[in-house]
């Protein structure tokens, strides 16, 4: 029974959120569409709207109703930027709110049951960017004849919609209904519809139709793959429905905005999507921004450019090594300068290779002692004060305050500055021998250099790496930093070649129980402290090495456990013994967290919250803040 009450409050809780009730008389046509609506080319707003639009109660979020007009400006640095679009838009089933929990927003409402049930209903009325009606036809389509077709999805599903390596049966239940089960828990189904690149599971059908093979004659389908340059219809069907990076101007969408130019192209316009399916409480449709324009360049100018005002909000491709050259050129008033905290467990990280191949090397980092000796001898307020101007929080790689999840224990574990006690665990570990520069010398007779490798990508990084190389010669460790290309260092540390790699912390740090721990045990092949461990457990055993550490072990079987719980209380304990064992064992080693990221504005535009939580995961950037609510200030 208790069960039952928990997930009906959650049900009720989404349902309700942002809802106060709008009526269609009090709708309020875009000034933009007016023209289109009174030439008969657009329907009024009352009948572009779902009988049940979400509201966005923008007053009780303490944020202002806007109005229509003008276009934000975006610099990027690359063609392929313009998936940012569709993450800083969230339009998703569900998504989190600021404060991260999961409402529905294309969804009418969502009902679990047992963790392993899960009825979607979608919004009567709801429509795609060109007018058609969005139905459990498009879920059906997208499910039966694109998520669970072979010659789509190479062969497998998602992770996240397996569990214990079977799908969900799937039942349309009427038109506006489907339901998703599982023969066991699966709490990744519902973060992973509010993930920035989501699981689509909505695809327009009448419009996708024609670039497959179930559904087209093949003579045409032949004749549209030739026009399209494409191999088969394989190649044909991604490029035609491609969501996450929305290039095809003709593909409709449920976003806010929807691209009208096609690639390649050197600038980029979003224009507003007239069926959107949000409304602010005065009963104004949104977005309030007609127009994102996105132009492409050399990302070495976009500071200079941001602080020239040829961008009206950007934060991509801004270090917080810009924030002084900014914050003066806001003194001409054309911009605002806000600094929200980044979202990782820790700006930058020492990530040691427990797989690497030197055996030498090997022993040494899988035994804690070097490890807590490593981290005891970095000196983080020297950091954060040399670096970060004394803005950050010197800390472990764990969550953050703002997680629910967040113990101080975490946060302080063997991150105070010790050099003493990081010098008498290496000794205990019997690297007692030094050569003449004091170097302290390996099994083999070989100095301890300690080669670590980075992707060389900015100044804040070389800085923060010498301070550290710096430190750890206290210790008779000398730390060799190696730049090489991304793509470069990754390979080298899949292939066991790199002992030491440089990267950011735990990329979602403000978790919530009901989120995965997937970050902090061995889940996948690309983790950077364990990649052969986490490719045993990605392939249940099939690829890659079983743990030899019982501690990583024990994360794995946590994070099994984790799945199966029942309720956020389970969820919780499990977390909190995963992430004791994890800071405990410094299996990545933090430096600070809680860093600031410069976010950038023209100064008349409104809503852009004073602080945010700057991350990818969970919040899609801009997107937990509703970009489609910001609005211009008149003069």
């Amino acid at each position: 029974m208790r069960k039952l009450v928990a997930v009906l409050g959650l049900v009720l809780a989404a349902i309700s959120y942002n809802s106060k009730i709008v009526g269609a008389d009090n709708f309020i046509e875009t000034i933009s569409l007016k023209a289109d609506v009174e030439a008969g080319r657009l329907p009024a707003i009352a009948d572009r709207l779902p009988e049940t639009p979400r509201v966005i109660n923008l007053q009780a979020m303490g944020r202002e109703p806007g109005k229509h007009g003008g276009k934000i400006r975006m610099l990027m640095g690359k063609q392929k930027d313009i998936r940012m679009m569709t993450v800083y838009s969230y339009a998703r089933f569900v998504t989190y709110t600021d404060t991260f929990e999961l409402v529905p927003d294309i969804l009418e409402s969502f009902d679990v049951q047992e963790s392993r049930i899960f009825t979607l209903r979608l919004r009567k009325g709801h429509k795609w960017s060109d007018g058609h009606p969005f139905t459990t036809k498009d879920i059906e389509y997208a499910w039966n004849d694109v998520i669970a077709e072979p010659e789509l999805n190479g062969g497998s599903l998602p992770a996240q919609l397996l569990v214990n390596g079977q799908p969900p049966k799937f039942e349309v239940l009427d038109e506006l209904t489907v339901r998703f089960t599982w023969d066991a828990a699966n709490p990744d189904f519902l973060p992973a519809l509010a993930a920035p690149r989501p699981i689509f599971l909505a695809r327009p059908a009448h419009y996708m139709k024609a670039f497959h093979k179930r559904y087209q004659d093949p003579a045409k389908l032949e004749e549209l793959i030739q026009a399209a340059k494409a191999k088969n219809w394989r190649g044909l069907h991604i490029r035609k429905g491609r969501q996450y990076r929305p290039e095809n101007p003709e593909l409709p969408t449920l976003d806010p905005w929807r691209n009208a130019v096609e690639p390649p192209s050197e600038r980029f316009v979003f224009e507003r999507n007239p069926y959107f399916h949000r409304v602010d409480e005065n009963g104004r449709q949104l977005p309030y921004i007609d127009e994102i324009v996105m132009s492409m360049g050399s990302t070495g100018l976009i500071p200079a450019k941001t602080g020239a005002g040829e961008s009206d909000l950007q934060a991509r491709y801004i270090r917080f090594d810009n924030f002084t050259f900014l914050k003066e050129a806001e003194q001409q008033g054309k911009i605002k300068v806000r600094l929200w905290r980044t979202g990782s467990g820790s700006q930058m990280t020492l990530q040691p290779n427990l797989n690497v191949n030197d055996p030498a090397w090997r022993d040494i980092i899988r035994d804690v002692r070097f490890r807590r000796a490593l981290s005891l001898a970095i000196d983080r307020d020297e950091i954060n004060e040399a670096v970060y101007l004394g803005l950050a929080q010197p800390s472990a790689d764990t969550v953050l305050p703002q997680s629910p999840l967040f113990k101080p224990e975490y946060q302080e574990a063997w991150s105070s500055y010790d050099p003493d006690q990081a010098n008498a665990l290496l000794d205990e570990m019997g690297l007692t021998e030094r050569n003449n520069e004091g170097i302290r010398l390996l099994s083999n007779g070989e100095p301890a250099n300690l080669v670590v490798e980075t992707a060389g990508e900015s100044t804040e990084q070389t800085d923060l790496m010498e301070l550290i190389a710096d430190h750890v010669s206290q210790i008779g460790i000398k730390m060799l930093v190696r730049s090489t290309q991304r793509e470069v260092m990754r390979k080298r540390v899949f292939s066991g070649q790199t002992v030491m790699s440089v990267w950011s912390g735990i990329d979602n740090a403000v978790v919530t129980p009901e989120m995965s721990p997937f970050e902090i045990s061995p889940s996948a092949e690309d983790q950077l402290i364990w990649p052969r461990w986490g490719l045993y457990y990605l392939t249940n055993g099939e690829k890659g090495e079983k743990p030899t550490i019982p501690e990583v072990q024990k994360l794995a079987e946590l994070a099994n456990t984790w799945r199966s719980a029942s309720t956020s209380e389970e969820r919780a304990a499990i977390w909190h013994q995963m992430l004791s064992i994890y800071t405990n064992q410094v299996f990545s080693i933090g430096t600070v967290n809680g860093t600031r990221q410069p976010v950038v504005m023209s100064s008349k535009l409104k809503n852009v919250p004073e602080e945010g939580v700057f991350s990818y995961s969970p919040g899609s950037y801009f997107g937990v803040y509703l970009m489609d609510t910001y609005w211009y200030a008149g003069d």
